[in-house]
């Protein structure tokens, strides 16, 4: 055999391992609306940039019917390659090839790509789109599982992690996703733990598999997912836009782009809040007069949408927001919302991504079933996530910023490196009406006009508790500005805090109320 011969034999083998399961499997996934493991490889790196490793990879199972089963590239593609320019390392489980299922060699090439992440300090990215554990390996695939959720676990907070929900992902398999740090589940995939049949053989209860494990319920009930996508396409476009804020890892900047010569006033923002406390509006408005070109990218846009969180830049650079969201509950914090900033703010700190948080919040909310569920240990979830970061932490009150509500969005003694209100905001233990009516109770009762000595008596708390300029005074805000300034002084802000450092006590970690 001569050399061209044996090259001939390479490309023959190598054009069977890249068919996968076979065209008739891969015309199903098309039929089924999805692309195939490699066609989202495709589209999601720059051209001719894929570098794949493994394709050879087999299996060792003998038993079951596996010892002449074959499984092309052992049900996963896995590589490196660039986003815009930018190196990122990936998985890509195939679907046509044994359902995806992951057995010991299909969990060994998605370990041994995550290592080259480690190593090169690049993204991960791991498309799921898979049956689950290869029963037919045993415990060999339980073991692969667990390798990997370790690996998850080294990646954490050193390289940026984003799983792909394309698929059926269920079991065991559901926790390397909840071990990254995004999750971005297409329309037609389902991700649970147990299936309908499972739960309605143990409990009894009727579930379909999208009440049970459907992006909409994973979204805006359970919280586990971030984004959700229209298919596949919509969610590879959605992490290359989630890509583009971050930086590769922990040691590196977030990329900067060019940024405005000069920044205006913007009037806009003098009439977006209402003076009235009690009136609503969307905060997501002011966001978009203050960053750049109004590009605002919110994470978990439909869980807890009294709080706001996303990525922003100004003046080029990426910052992560969270603010309160005045027209979903007056914007008050609750579990869930404490839960979804909290995990939010220790991101952005873990990427160097400074904060910006748009503070009007009326407290906490009150009621049996948040207190039954653990509001104290929630809430202090955003207290401990503010404290411990060491990012520029820059804090906007825009109107009400009431009680232990305030402090948990960053107010100046959780180490806030600025703290400016708009002139119109109220900071105080609480609102103007109940602290009148706990402190001058008998007082009201005895007046001759109650009412209107009530009226009076909250005009008096306001104009000497309820005012930015006793804060001022008391250097819990460091300056009250035109609302039209924000953009400018925030930008100003984050120039001279850049190079910020801060040194904490040694030890291993925090023990963050979980």
């Amino acid at each position: 055999m001569n050399i061209d011969e044996i090259v001939q034999e390479l490309n023959q083998r190598k054009e069977e391992l890249l068919l996968g399961g076979g065209q008739d499997r891969l015309d199903r996934q098309h039929d089924s609306g999805s692309l195939s493991a490699r066609e989202r490889v495709g589209a999601l790196l720059d051209q001719d940039s894929f570098q794949e490793a493994g394709l050879f990879a087999k299996h060792r199972c003998s038993l079951f019917g596996m010892a002449d089963k074959e499984m092309p590239a052992e049900g996963v593609v896995t590589g490196g390659g660039t986003v815009n320019g930018r190196l990122v390392h990936l998985a890509s489980q195939d679907f046509t090839v044994g359902g995806g299922a992951a057995g010991e060699v299909h969990c060994a090439k998605i370990v041994q790509v995550m290592q080259a992440s480690l190593k090169t300090g690049s993204p991960f990215v791991f498309i799921n789109d898979s049956g689950g554990a290869r029963i037919q390996e045993g415990i060999d695939s339980l073991s692969g599982y667990g390798k990997v959720f370790h690996q998850n676990v080294m990646l954490s907070g050193v390289v940026p992690q984003i799983s792909l929900i394309c698929g059926p992902c269920a079991g065991g398999a559901v926790y390397s996703p909840a071990l990254t740090d995004f999750i971005i589940q297409t329309r037609a995939a389902r991700m649970f733990i147990t299936g309908p049949a499972v739960i309605k053989a143990v409990t009894g209860e009727e579930v379909t598999a999208e009440e049970l494990g459907g992006p909409a319920t994973q979204m805006n009930i359970s919280g586990v997912v971030h984004f959700i996508a229209e298919d596949d396409l919509d969610a590879i476009n959605i992490c290359k836009r989630l890509l583009s804020f971050l930086p590769t890892n922990n040691l590196e900047d977030p990329p900067q782009w060019e940024a405005d010569e000069v920044i205006l006033p913007d009037k806009r923002l003098n009439s977006v809040v209402p003076l009235d406390p009690k009136q609503s509006y969307d905060v997501r408005e002011v966001i978009g007069h203050v960053m750049d070109k109004g590009d605002f990218m919110e994470v978990q846009p439909s869980f807890a949408p009294n709080i706001v969180i996303g990525f922003a830049r100004l003046q080029g650079r990426p910052v992560g927001i969270v603010a309160n969201q005045p027209c979903v509950m007056a914007g008050v914090l609750d579990i869930n919302a404490s839960d979804k900033a909290a995990r939010f703010i220790r991101f952005c700190n873990a990427f160097n991504i400074p904060l910006i948080t748009f503070v009007d919040v009326p407290g906490f909310l009150p009621g049996v079933q948040q207190e039954y569920g653990g509001i104290i240990r929630h809430g202090a979830k955003m207290l401990f996530a503010y404290s411990a970061a060491t990012v520029p932490k820059l804090t906007v009150v825009l109107r009400k910023a009431y009680g232990g509500a305030y402090l948990a969005m960053c107010g100046k003694d959780l180490d806030a490196d600025r703290v400016i209100s708009w002139p119109m905001a109220e900071i105080a233990v609480m609102g103007a009406e109940g602290a009148v009516d706990v402190i001058f109770r008998n007082e009201i009762k005895s007046a001759d006009d109650p009412k209107g000595r009530r009226q009076e008596l909250i005009r008096e708390y306001r104009e000497t508790f309820a005012t930015p300029y006793a804060a001022a005074a008391r250097f819990q805000v460091d300056d009250i500005i035109e609302p039209a300034e924000t953009r400018r002084y925030l930008a100003m802000a984050l120039d001279i805090l850049h190079s910020k450092r801060e040194f904490r006590p040694q030890k291993k970690h925090g023990l963050i109320p979980l």
